[in-house]
């Protein structure tokens, strides 16, 4: 009978996730899913910067170093360059001569805007560096060839002494980048790439028309600048990109689609496959077969176990108070029917044989006619407070024992009753309503005496059971409850003493009025003399 009152059943013990957490778990899987995939994006966008730098960082540094031996042979051992001002932007190790350049664009970096092709130059390129410049431009044609990048030598003031295209004599010295390098820095931007008419659609599909990646390394002699090298190229656009490694990214969103598909059949198995089985559970119950009386045996989350369980519960006591009414209509019947017979039989024959009838007769049919019709308002009566009990709504209360008591045992003493009052602690209350608890002792004194047999004497008592419960005892000392009465002695219409007015109902009503506060009525043991009930509530 505990899930007649939707208690959790043992499986509720195992720990299970709540609701809220899975349709979290899955709100948050599909954007963190989005959110890695635009990442994987952005960080494969950066690999393609840097990638880019890196290279033109390795073709720029060889460049610089050649350059540099070229412009040494013509400048001898002359002063030269201007003096360095700018110190070197990545630091190497204490104490060691290496110089190292790290690349450091990426895809979220500034676009400069871009450049129309540079003017020429208002003043001459200084003549040894062009000399040296001469001497290298064939060879910077020849690399251009296979690594594409755009390579240009300018001298101190900016001009352009060799390139691996065109562009001899014009100035470089308007741009930041080449204005940095000349003062001993490193220059690294990004610059947006002119659209070129040929473009493919595809071809500027990470960015609008796309950017060039321009690396300046100044040319040093000691801490003396000699000029600078500037490279440029444009970087792999993401969709050549996505072309070339198509096989790794195939396998990479399939491994996407997986995740996904698992956390789809993962938020099934969670809600789904519960809820239809409480579909199934509520269509059981609507059918009134055994399996809608059973929680779900695995509902995996918290809410959807509390709700199979209370669905069960709720059938159980439905079922219960069912099985309840019937009986008690089938009770109630069978009370009526009995005075009701009695009086047809005797109405009718008082109207066939009145007048044969002797004054003594008549009155004993009427006499009949009376205890019934009386013995049906009791009934009504007790009925109707029955049905106040079962619909009683509790409130808080708090009802001092010793005095109530004191005031029932004089109560019964003047009605003839021998009722004494034993051991009460003092100060004791119990949580019930005076009217209440007073209505229900009453009616234990009073069973105790019609029940009892003559010169029943009533102790009552009280005492505290435990820290949750404290109880009020009635004790008599009469004939006591036979073993076989002992199991109906609850039951709804059940008495032994029907022929002196009891109607089995006294007992049913103090449990109902008892239910509605959390206290009970109880049977305590037999002794050797007698019954005891006990009125067992919390304290107050």
């Amino acid at each position: 009978m505990a899930l007649a009152t939707g208690s959790p059943s043992p499986e509720r013990k195992r720990a299970r996730p709540r609701l809220w957490m899975v349709f979290a778990a899955v709100g948050l899987g599909a954007p963190m899913l989005a959110l890695l995939g635009l990442s994987l994006v952005r960080v494969y966008d950066d690999q393609l910067i840097r990638q880019t730098e890196t290279e033109l960082i390795a073709q720029g540094v060889v460049v610089t170093e050649v350059y540099r031996e070229l412009l040494r042979e013509q400048v001898g051992t002359e002063p030269y360059g201007v003096g360095r001002l700018a110190p070197w932007p990545f630091p190497g190790p204490s104490g060691s001569h290496l110089r190292p350049i790290l690349p450091s664009l990426r895809a979220s970096s500034e676009v400069l805007p871009a450049v129309e092709e540079p003017p020429l130059s208002a003043i001459s390129a200084e003549p040894r560096a062009l000399r040296a410049g001469d001497r290298l431009s064939p060879l910077l044609i020849q690399v251009a060839r296979s690594t594409l990048a755009g390579i240009r030598v300018v001298d101190t003031q900016g001009v352009v002494v060799a390139s691996s295209s065109s562009g001899l004599g014009t100035s470089l010295v308007a741009r930041e980048e080449v204005q940095r390098a000349l003062r001993g820095g490193h220059g690294g931007v990004l610059r947006r790439r002119l659209a070129d008419p040929e473009d493919a659609p595809l071809a500027s599909l990470s960015r609008d028309t796309g950017v060039r990646v321009t690396v300046v390394l100044p040319v040093l002699e000691g801490e003396r600048v000699w000029g600078a090298v500037v490279l440029s190229r444009t970087p792999m656009t993401f969709a050549k990109a996505l072309y070339a490694d198509r096989w790794n990214l195939t396998a990479t969103g399939l491994v996407l689609v997986a995740v996904v598909a698992l956390m789809s059949l993962a938020a099934a198995t969670l809600v789904v496959r519960p809820v239809r089985a409480l579909v199934r559970q509520t269509r059981a119950i609507a059918a009134s077969a055994p399996e809608g009386f059973v929680p779900v045996s695995r509902p995996v989350v918290e809410e959807l176990a509390e709700l199979s369980e209370s669905l069960a519960g709720m059938a159980s006591a439905l079922r219960d108070r069912n099985q309840y009414i019937r009986s008690f209509a089938a009770n109630v019947s069978h009370e009526f029917k009995t005075p009701l017979a009695s009086i047809q039989g005797a109405v009718e024959l008082l109207r066939d044989s009145a007048d044969a009838m002797s004054p003594e007769q008549r009155e004993r049919f009427l006499a009949n006619i009376d205890a019934d019709a009386r013995r049906l308002t009791r009934l009504v009566q007790r009925l109707l407070e029955l049905a106040r009990a079962d619909s009683l709504v509790a409130r808080p209360a708090s009802t001092e024992l010793a005095p109530l008591l004191a005031s029932l045992a004089e109560r019964a003493r003047a009605q003839g009753l021998s009722v004494e009052v034993g051991t009460v602690p003092t100060g004791l209350r119990l949580g019930l309503p005076s009217e209440v608890l007073e209505d229900i002792v009453w009616q234990l004194i009073a069973n105790a005496s019609q029940h009892g047999g003559e010169d029943v004497r009533v102790r009552l008592e009280a005492d505290v059971v435990d820290e949750g419960r404290a109880r009020v005892l009635v004790r008599d000392d009469g004939k006591g409850i036979s073993e076989a009465n002992r199991a109906r002695v609850f039951d709804a219409f059940f008495t032994t003493a029907r022929e002196r007015g009891g109607t089995g109902l006294g007992l049913t009503i103090a449990q109902s009025m008892l239910r509605a506060f959390g206290a009970s009525l109880e049977l305590l043991p037999p002794r050797e003399k007698g019954a005891a009930f006990a009125v067992v509530a919390p304290p107050r």
